[in-house]
């Protein structure tokens, strides 16, 4: 049975995804249920980091990983994917670029528009994330300055800053994405680690108003 959790000052439900994890694209669906259905409650969006930097080519076997994923998603969860993605670009296992892209986002109060927008760019429209190009094309899109934004992503700061999401994934002790945990009270407690629909989040967030 779900623990049911009351809103007190300062509680807040911790997204915790990663704009390259497919598994979170199916996701949004349900994210947009919590928000109408549970507005009393901050969500707070907790970067979690699938794959460090790396200027690597993707291997063979982890781009059939990555396409099957895609496949048991859209089965799961109905979201559309762009295919052409795999013949377009030139793939790399390399997610953390794109999650400091989400925290300079942070700084200009765009978070889950720069979040979302990636998301936009790899499964609909084809295009890579893994790539700086690619992410100050979305950046401009929101009228974040190119050259600030640029000089911002890969700056140690904006490292630093993603690390503290690292930490605070860890204090919520979860490894999957997406996942939901309660931070009550300087405590975390899971709520929901991996995927769930729209029709069944309920049974995982019983909230007492």
């Amino acid at each position: 049975m779900a623990e049911k959790i009351s809103k007190k000052e300062g509680d807040k439900l911790l997204y915790i995804a990663d704009p390259m994890c497919s598994w979170c694209w199916g996701f949004a669906p349900t994210l947009k249920a919590i928000e109408e259905h549970y507005p009393q409650f901050e969500v707070q969006l907790v970067l979690g980091g699938l794959a460090p930097d790396s200027d690597e080519p993707m291997q063979e076997e982890t781009k059939q990983y990555i396409q099957q994923a895609w496949r048991d998603v859209s089965r799961m969860s109905g979201a559309e994917f762009n295919y052409d993605f795999w013949e377009n670009c030139a793939p790399k296992r390399s997610t953390w670029i794109a999650c400091r892209a989400v925290i300079v986002g942070r700084n200009f109060q765009l978070e889950r528009e720069m979040f979302e927008a990636i998301q936009r760019a790899y499964y609909l429209e084809a295009k890579n994330p893994s790539e700086a190009e690619t992410l100050a094309n979305l950046a401009e899109g929101l009228g974040i300055p190119r050259e600030s934004f640029l000089q911002m992503l890969n700056a140690k700061e904006t490292q630093a800053l993603l690390e503290e999401d690292f930490d605070k994934r860890r204090k919520a002790n979860t490894h999957s994405f997406p996942s939901l945990a309660l931070q009550k009270n300087g405590e975390f407690s899971i709520l929901l680690s991996g995927y769930c629909s729209p029709q069944d989040i309920h049974a995982h967030l019983k909230v007492q108003k």
